[in-house]
Protein backbone atom coordinates (compact mmCIF):
# COMPACT_ATOMS: atom_id res chain seq x y z
CA UNK A 1 0.00 0.00 0.00
CA UNK A 2 1.35 3.46 -1.01
CA UNK A 3 1.74 5.82 1.66
CA UNK A 4 -1.12 8.83 0.16
CA UNK A 5 0.33 12.56 0.33
CA UNK A 6 -2.32 15.14 0.77
CA UNK A 7 -1.92 18.94 1.49
CA UNK A 8 -4.15 20.16 3.86
CA UNK A 9 -4.70 23.60 2.77
CA UNK A 10 -7.65 24.22 0.63
CA UNK A 11 -10.00 25.37 3.73
CA UNK A 12 -7.98 28.22 4.73
CA UNK A 13 -6.90 31.57 3.64
CA UNK A 14 -3.51 31.83 4.17
CA UNK A 15 -3.46 35.66 4.89
CA UNK A 16 -5.69 34.92 7.83
CA UNK A 17 -3.78 32.69 9.64
CA UNK A 18 -3.17 33.14 13.13
CA UNK A 19 0.08 34.38 14.42
CA UNK A 20 2.76 31.56 15.35
CA UNK A 21 6.12 30.67 14.84
CA UNK A 22 5.51 29.22 11.65
CA UNK A 23 4.42 32.67 9.81
CA UNK A 24 6.71 34.63 12.48
CA UNK A 25 9.59 32.83 11.45
CA UNK A 26 9.07 32.35 7.86
CA UNK A 27 7.00 29.23 6.50
CA UNK A 28 8.31 26.05 7.73
CA UNK A 29 7.35 22.83 5.49
CA UNK A 30 5.55 20.36 8.31
CA UNK A 31 5.06 16.78 7.46
CA UNK A 32 2.72 14.60 9.17
CA UNK A 33 3.16 11.15 8.90
CA UNK A 34 -0.02 9.10 10.70
CA UNK A 35 -2.81 6.37 10.96
CA UNK A 36 -6.54 7.58 10.07
CA UNK A 37 -7.98 5.45 12.98
CA UNK A 38 -5.32 6.36 15.86
CA UNK A 39 -6.33 8.56 18.31
CA UNK A 40 -2.92 10.08 19.09
CA UNK A 41 -2.80 10.98 15.70
CA UNK A 42 -5.84 12.69 15.55
CA UNK A 43 -5.21 14.91 18.38
CA UNK A 44 -2.44 16.16 16.47
CA UNK A 45 -4.43 16.50 13.37
CA UNK A 46 -7.34 18.24 15.41
CA UNK A 47 -5.00 20.63 16.79
CA UNK A 48 -3.19 21.43 13.77
CA UNK A 49 -6.42 22.82 12.51
CA UNK A 50 -7.26 24.77 15.53
CA UNK A 51 -4.08 26.31 15.42
CA UNK A 52 -4.79 26.48 11.35
CA UNK A 53 -1.22 25.50 10.45
CA UNK A 54 -1.38 23.52 6.81
CA UNK A 55 0.82 20.64 6.59
CA UNK A 56 1.37 17.99 4.50
CA UNK A 57 -0.42 14.34 5.48
CA UNK A 58 1.23 11.08 4.94
CA UNK A 59 -0.84 8.48 5.89
CA UNK A 60 1.55 5.51 6.69
CA UNK A 61 0.22 1.63 5.97
CA UNK A 62 0.61 -0.02 8.91
CA UNK A 63 2.86 -2.71 8.60
CA UNK A 64 5.17 -0.58 7.12
CA UNK A 65 7.91 -0.15 10.12
CA UNK A 66 10.73 0.99 7.82
CA UNK A 67 9.25 4.66 7.34
CA UNK A 68 8.95 5.38 10.98
CA UNK A 69 12.10 3.41 12.09
CA UNK A 70 14.30 5.78 9.63
CA UNK A 71 12.44 9.00 10.60
CA UNK A 72 12.84 8.40 14.72
CA UNK A 73 14.47 4.80 15.52
CA UNK A 74 10.84 3.34 16.40
CA UNK A 75 7.57 2.35 15.10
CA UNK A 76 5.28 4.93 16.68
CA UNK A 77 3.00 7.63 15.10
CA UNK A 78 2.17 10.76 14.86
CA UNK A 79 5.43 11.63 13.78
CA UNK A 80 5.54 15.28 12.96
CA UNK A 81 8.74 15.98 10.59
CA UNK A 82 9.84 20.19 11.01
CA UNK A 83 11.92 21.30 8.35
CA UNK A 84 13.11 17.48 7.70
CA UNK A 85 13.79 16.92 11.60
CA UNK A 86 11.28 14.36 12.92
CA UNK A 87 9.39 14.11 16.36
CA UNK A 88 7.12 11.74 18.07
CA UNK A 89 4.55 11.92 20.61
CA UNK A 90 1.53 14.17 19.83
CA UNK A 91 1.02 16.53 23.33
CA UNK A 92 5.07 17.14 22.35
CA UNK A 93 4.12 17.82 18.90
CA UNK A 94 1.58 19.92 19.48
CA UNK A 95 3.62 22.59 22.09
CA UNK A 96 6.49 22.47 19.65
CA UNK A 97 4.21 24.58 17.16
CA UNK A 98 1.59 25.96 19.13
CA UNK A 99 3.69 29.02 19.98
CA UNK A 100 1.08 31.55 21.06
CA UNK A 101 -0.14 29.04 23.90
CA UNK A 102 -3.44 28.67 22.78
CA UNK A 103 -3.61 25.11 23.96
CA UNK A 104 -2.32 25.55 27.12
CA UNK A 105 -0.64 22.26 27.41
CA UNK A 106 1.40 22.90 30.17
CA UNK A 107 -1.09 24.46 32.08
CA UNK A 108 -3.82 21.39 31.53
CA UNK A 109 -0.88 18.61 32.24
CA UNK A 110 -0.61 20.70 36.02
CA UNK A 111 -4.12 20.93 36.37
CA UNK A 112 -5.38 18.76 39.34
CA UNK A 113 -8.10 16.79 37.36
CA UNK A 114 -5.96 15.84 34.87
CA UNK A 115 -4.54 12.24 35.88
CA UNK A 116 -8.24 11.76 36.37
CA UNK A 117 -9.47 12.64 33.21
CA UNK A 118 -6.03 10.44 31.79
CA UNK A 119 -7.39 7.53 33.39
CA UNK A 120 -10.93 8.39 31.72
CA UNK A 121 -9.17 8.57 28.61
CA UNK A 122 -7.74 5.05 29.23
CA UNK A 123 -10.92 3.19 30.10
CA UNK A 124 -12.66 4.41 26.83
CA UNK A 125 -9.79 3.99 24.60
CA UNK A 126 -9.52 0.43 25.88
CA UNK A 127 -13.27 -0.17 25.12
CA UNK A 128 -13.62 1.66 21.82
CA UNK A 129 -10.53 0.08 20.62
CA UNK A 130 -12.15 -3.29 21.46
CA UNK A 131 -15.41 -2.48 19.60
CA UNK A 132 -14.14 -0.25 16.74
CA UNK A 133 -10.85 -1.61 15.74
CA UNK A 134 -12.45 -4.90 13.61
CA UNK A 135 -14.29 -2.17 11.29
CA UNK A 136 -11.05 0.06 11.13
CA UNK A 137 -9.07 -2.61 9.35
CA UNK A 138 -11.92 -2.33 6.69
CA UNK A 139 -11.35 1.20 5.85
CA UNK A 140 -9.51 2.62 3.12
CA UNK A 141 -6.60 2.91 4.94
CA UNK A 142 -5.77 -0.70 5.36
CA UNK A 143 -5.19 -3.02 2.11
CA UNK A 144 -4.62 -7.00 2.85
CA UNK A 145 -1.14 -6.68 3.78
CA UNK A 146 -1.18 -4.11 6.51
CA UNK A 147 -4.64 -5.72 7.69
CA UNK A 148 -3.14 -9.11 8.22
CA UNK A 149 -0.37 -7.25 10.19
CA UNK A 150 -2.77 -4.78 12.19
CA UNK A 151 -4.91 -7.96 13.24
CA UNK A 152 -2.07 -10.23 14.14
CA UNK A 153 -0.45 -7.63 16.65
CA UNK A 154 -3.63 -6.70 18.27
CA UNK A 155 -4.90 -10.30 18.82
CA UNK A 156 -1.93 -11.06 20.84
CA UNK A 157 -2.80 -8.15 23.47
CA UNK A 158 -6.98 -8.63 22.99
CA UNK A 159 -7.36 -11.85 21.63
CA UNK A 160 -8.96 -12.84 18.48
CA UNK A 161 -10.99 -10.14 17.01
CA UNK A 162 -14.03 -12.36 16.33
CA UNK A 163 -14.27 -12.63 19.76
CA UNK A 164 -14.31 -9.25 20.17
CA UNK A 165 -17.34 -8.76 18.01
CA UNK A 166 -19.02 -11.37 19.85
CA UNK A 167 -18.61 -8.83 22.87
CA UNK A 168 -19.85 -6.13 21.30
CA UNK A 169 -22.87 -5.68 23.60
CA UNK A 170 -20.74 -5.35 26.52
CA UNK A 171 -17.88 -3.12 25.58
CA UNK A 172 -21.11 -1.27 23.36
CA UNK A 173 -22.87 -0.63 27.16
CA UNK A 174 -19.53 -0.07 28.55
CA UNK A 175 -18.93 3.23 26.57
CA UNK A 176 -22.42 4.90 26.72
CA UNK A 177 -21.92 4.47 30.73
CA UNK A 178 -19.25 6.25 30.67
CA UNK A 179 -19.97 8.59 28.21
CA UNK A 180 -23.33 9.67 29.88
CA UNK A 181 -21.16 10.83 32.92
CA UNK A 182 -19.05 12.81 30.06
CA UNK A 183 -22.13 14.58 28.69
CA UNK A 184 -22.84 15.59 32.62
CA UNK A 185 -20.01 17.34 32.26
CA UNK A 186 -20.21 19.09 29.32
CA UNK A 187 -20.85 23.00 29.60
CA UNK A 188 -21.00 22.80 26.50
CA UNK A 189 -17.45 21.75 26.25
CA UNK A 190 -15.59 19.16 28.99
CA UNK A 191 -15.78 21.25 32.07
CA UNK A 192 -15.82 24.40 30.61
CA UNK A 193 -18.01 26.92 29.09
CA UNK A 194 -14.84 27.29 26.42
CA UNK A 195 -13.27 25.25 23.98
CA UNK A 196 -9.85 23.77 25.66
CA UNK A 197 -7.35 21.37 25.07
CA UNK A 198 -9.24 18.46 27.13
CA UNK A 199 -12.22 18.96 24.33
CA UNK A 200 -9.22 17.57 21.66
CA UNK A 201 -7.95 14.70 23.74
CA UNK A 202 -11.86 13.80 24.35
CA UNK A 203 -13.06 13.89 21.03
CA UNK A 204 -10.05 12.33 19.61
CA UNK A 205 -10.40 9.74 21.75
CA UNK A 206 -13.87 8.48 20.99
CA UNK A 207 -14.27 9.61 17.12
CA UNK A 208 -13.04 6.40 15.36
CA UNK A 209 -16.26 4.87 16.92
CA UNK A 210 -18.39 6.82 14.15
CA UNK A 211 -17.15 3.82 11.88
CA UNK A 212 -19.05 0.95 13.95
CA UNK A 213 -22.33 1.54 12.12
CA UNK A 214 -24.44 -0.31 15.17
CA UNK A 215 -23.05 2.30 17.43
CA UNK A 216 -25.03 5.19 18.15
CA UNK A 217 -23.85 8.61 20.49
CA UNK A 218 -26.21 9.78 23.00
CA UNK A 219 -27.47 12.81 21.07
CA UNK A 220 -25.83 14.84 23.18
CA UNK A 221 -21.99 13.83 22.69
CA UNK A 222 -22.50 13.72 19.07
CA UNK A 223 -23.42 17.56 18.58
CA UNK A 224 -20.62 18.10 21.14
CA UNK A 225 -18.18 16.55 18.52
CA UNK A 226 -19.57 18.47 15.86
CA UNK A 227 -18.61 21.50 17.39
CA UNK A 228 -15.31 20.14 17.97
CA UNK A 229 -15.01 19.33 14.49
CA UNK A 230 -15.81 22.67 13.37
CA UNK A 231 -13.58 24.31 15.40
CA UNK A 232 -10.77 22.04 14.47
CA UNK A 233 -11.64 22.01 10.63
CA UNK A 234 -10.95 18.55 11.19
CA UNK A 235 -12.69 15.67 8.62
CA UNK A 236 -12.09 12.41 9.52
CA UNK A 237 -12.41 11.00 6.20
CA UNK A 238 -10.30 13.69 4.40
CA UNK A 239 -6.52 11.55 4.23
CA UNK A 240 -8.09 8.47 3.16
CA UNK A 241 -8.60 9.71 -0.14
CA UNK A 242 -5.60 11.14 -2.22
Amino acid sequence: MIAMHQVNSGIWDYHNLAYNSIIARGFMELKLYHYVHCPFCIRVRMGLGYLQLPYQSIVVPYDDEATPIKLTGVKMLPIMEIDGKAMNESLDILEVLDSTNSLQLSKIQKDEMYPAFTALLNKLGSNVHNLAMPYWIYTPEFNDSSRSYFQKKKEVKRGPFKELVKKQATFTQDILKDLTEVADDLKPFYKSSEFTMYDILLASHIWGLYVVPEFQFPEKIHKYLQRVKEICHFNYHQDFWK
